[in-house]
């Protein structure tokens, strides 16, 4: 798109915020909305919520908290990039929407509408051992694709050629609308979206019993933000939390790159709180902070993501830890047509998405050749004995209950498709009386494939050749002495700290040493 389309497609945009009304023509033009009235962290707790809904699972009152949250039907998605693995891709979204109680906590009563203030792609690797948050800055360009009505939202008609800010797809066409935006630009398969208001955030906050922050310069009050804090450590709670994320342009630099970071930073004391109490396996805990979310009608999803969705999900990932959880920016460059926007990155984003769409690890930065090392480290030439396993998203594999134990072969085949394997079916098998586990391959071919399955169990089972199965799958027969799976070991397959390649960071980053740039300026 050259320079003046680009011209031409912002003055046409402009127009369009004017026409519509809802007070979203100042969010363009030379009355821009102002970015430091903006809160840009509480949909970092649409995470918090996925891990701990988990814990939920069998507590009577889930499913009467669960229902109560607010559900969008998303059909207009047009032609979607393929899903090239089992991996979870959620869409999580911060609305600054003024209705009922957001209006007093967020202030600026005469705003309407709703705007897309913080935007992020979770992915949820297949097996759950690994977790990659990309933020995405709420002012950057992007086409402009036609999308239908949702409750709330008049939805946009497509501009071939013309663009728009990435937090207008959501205040003209909904979540909907950003979740189609996101889904052709990045070619990422999206699964679903969870949206949270300004109350959920104070929610969370408080349910969490507060969170840590920690500050290299002190915080003063300006002329617009009121808060006020030493350098050092502190603990805040929902509203003062809220108060230390709306500082803007009076704090730091007041880019829009800057407040990611300290988004980020957030968020990973939002994990270290978790773990520290226990979150994920405490049924009461849990309870307190969806029960409050929802209370408090701060949270909607799309219709797909239902509770027993939800319920795997976190169930899953009960055993991760901080390291496993890795908060990236998304690599943007400054838009020309405007100082205040930016693009995204051709020469590093393609090779990012693609990366997270196929679940591969990050590429990562060439600073160079190194030589190869011919030493007594070198393993050339040397037998490895360990089994050779695969990303459990490439293994098909039949269950079978081969013992009178009642419900295994169905609660295995959950826990396995949770694991990130693909799973073909569960049934009993021809014979009862397997005492120990077998997992059958057809060929040489399938013995990597035998082996991670295998693995899942542990111990007391059983590799055996079986030229009936169908090559490329394999199939578990499970005896009367299995009980569970083994446990997942998720630091043996963490994908390495790669966050700070992406300006960000991991779960298990320390508040106090690693802030980056994120109070540069302040």
């Amino acid at each position: 798109m050259t320079r003046s389309r680009r011209a031409g497609a912002r003055n046409m945009r402009q127009g369009r915020a004017q026409r519509r009304g809802s007070g979203l023509g100042r969010l363009f033009g030379a009355g821009q909305y102002p970015t430091r009235t903006l809160v840009t962290g509480w949909s970092a707790m649409g995470v918090t919520f996925l891990l701990v809904a988990g814990a939920l699972f069998g507590y009577v009152k889930y499913r009467d908290v669960l229902d109560g949250i607010n559900h969008i039907n998303v059909t207009d998605l047009g032609k979607r990039p393929p899903k090239f693995n089992n991996a979870m891709n959620l869409l999580l979204i911060g609305s600054d929407s003024r209705s009922g109680r957001n209006g007093k906590i967020g202030g600026h009563r005469g705003i309407t509408g709703q705007r897309s203030d913080t935007v992020m792609i979770v992915h949820i690797s297949p097996g759950h051992s690994h977790i990659y948050v990309m933020s995405f800055p709420r002012d950057t360009v992007v086409p402009i694709f036609g999308c239908a009505p949702e409750p709330g939202f008049a939805g946009q008609t497509a501009a071939p050629g013309s663009i728009e800010q990435l937090n207008s797809s959501f205040a003209f066409g909904g979540p909907g609308c950003l979740w189609k935006t996101l889904e052709h630009t990045t070619q990422i398969r999206i699964d679903d979206f969870v949206e949270l208001n300004f109350t959920g955030f104070i929610s969370v906050i408080n349910a969490l019993g507060g969170v840590e922050v920690c500050l290299p310069t002190p915080v003063v009050p300006s002329s617009y933000d009121h808060l006020s804090l030493t350098a050092g450590r502190h603990f805040l709670k929902g509203y003062r939390a809220l108060e230390f994320w709306r500082l803007r342009e009076d704090f730091g630099l007041g880019s829009d790159l800057q407040r990611i970071q300290r988004d980020q930073l957030l968020m990973v004391g939002v994990v270290h709180r978790i773990l520290k109490t226990g979150v994920l396996h405490s049924i009461t805990k849990s309870y307190s902070i969806v029960s409050a979310i929802v209370k408090a009608h701060a949270l909607t999803t799309d219709a797909g993501l239902t509770p027993t969705k939800i319920l795997e999900i976190g169930r899953s990932m009960a055993g991760i830890h901080g390291g496993a959880i890795q908060f990236v920016e998304v690599p943007t460059i400054q838009y020309p047509g405007n100082h205040n926007w930016v693009e995204l990155d051709g020469t590093q984003d393609p090779k990012l998405f693609g990366a997270v769409a196929h679940d591969v690890k990050l590429p990562k930065v060439h600073k160079g050749k190194r030589g190869k090392s011919k030493g007594k480290g070198s393993s050339k030439g040397k037998h490895n004995t360990a089994p050779k396993l695969l990303s459990t998203s490439k293994v098909s594999v039949e269950v079978l209950n081969g013992s009178s134990v009642q419900g295994i072969a169905g609660a295995t085949e959950t826990a396995l498709t949770a694991r990130g394997f693909h799973v073909l079916g569960a049934s009993n098998a021809a014979s009862s009386t397997y005492t120990g586990s077998v997992v059958e391959y057809s060929s040489s071919a399938d013995l990597a494939a035998a082996n991670t399955v295998a693995a899942q169990l542990g111990k007391n089972v059983t590799l055996q050749l079986n030229s009936s199965v169908t090559a490329g799958t394999v199939t578990l027969i499970l005896g009367s002495d299995f009980k569970a799976l083994a446990p997942q070991h998720f630091r043996a397959k963490s994908p390495g700290n790669l966050a700070k390649q992406y300006n960000g960071y991991t779960g298990g980053t320390n508040v106090c040493k690693g802030y980056g740039t994120a109070f540069a300026g302040a």
